[in-house]
């Protein structure tokens, strides 16, 4: 059984402390800003660097290293080198969003992919918690992480969109989200090509203009951009036979 220390209690930090504890590992504690992080790697197999990516390195600095202690990070973004000096690294970044402890456990151990990269301790949480293993090199890690983020966050922010563009004809965003959960399903079962529908498809120019028009000005730049994704995807995309073309 591995003993964990984990810097940095928030989300992602107490979301893995609750995962990894329910699977057996010994997780002794959390450190946070007021801390001395001197001694942190003492004691422990293992110590995780669950801080925002820009704090990363200057935590790992702030640790005294540790002959037997792996010191691993939690960012989809950043590559091994910002855990020097330490000569045990690894990085573990699970394609999952984590909002909060309870519900970040439970979907760190429901199946979802990890990526990992160098000491082997990040394969074997990873694997103790039931995910799937990829590995992504450090040079990959920015356009790793990029795709990451257009996976999440960037669906949030154009629901968000769908919110504001819904409420001004009187509707709610739940009124959409079945279309939003069919379109991804579609995805899911058929690919993104063929799951694609509606005027950008269909090459529909003039629906594209009256949705622009009816847009208030702010809301116009949002829109044009993912026209143009649903432009360049439909390019190469066939109407598929079994969906209808039109949203």
């Amino acid at each position: 059984m591995h003993t964990i220390r984990i810097i940095g209690p928030g989300r992602a930090g107490t979301s893995l402390a609750a995962a990894l504890s329910a699977r057996g590992w010994d997780v002794v504690g959390f450190l946070g800003r007021r801390h001395d992080l001197a001694d942190a790697a003492q004691g422990v197999d293992v110590l995780v660097i669950a801080t925002p990516d820009d704090a990363v390195a200057g935590v790992a600095a702030a640790v005294e290293p540790s002959a037997r202690c792996t010191v691993v990070h939690l960012s989809g973004s950043l590559g091994l080198d910002v855990l020097a000096p330490h000569p045990l690294r690894a990085s573990l970044h699970p394609l999952v969003p984590l909002p909060n402890a309870e519900v970040g456990a439970a979907r760190l151990c429901s199946g979802v992919t990890f990526a990992v990269t160098g000491a082997p301790v990040a394969g074997e949480m990873a694997e103790c918690l039931g995910g799937r293993l990829v590995e992504v090199a450090d040079d990959d890690r920015a356009a790793y992480h990029a795709a990451a983020c257009i996976a999440a966050n960037h669906v949030v922010a154009l629901l968000g969109q769908v919110e504001r563009v819904a409420a001004s004809v009187g509707l709610d965003l739940e009124a959409f989200l079945p279309l939003t959960r069919a379109a991804v399903d579609d995805v899911a079962e058929l690919g993104p090509r063929a799951a694609l529908t509606g005027p950008a498809l269909r090459g529909d120019w003039a629906t594209l203009s009256r949705h622009l028009d009816a847009l208030p000005r702010e809301e116009r730049a949002g829109y044009q951009a993912g026209a143009a994704l649903a432009t360049k995807l439909a390019s190469t995309a066939a109407v598929p036979a079994t969906l209808p073309a039109a949203v």
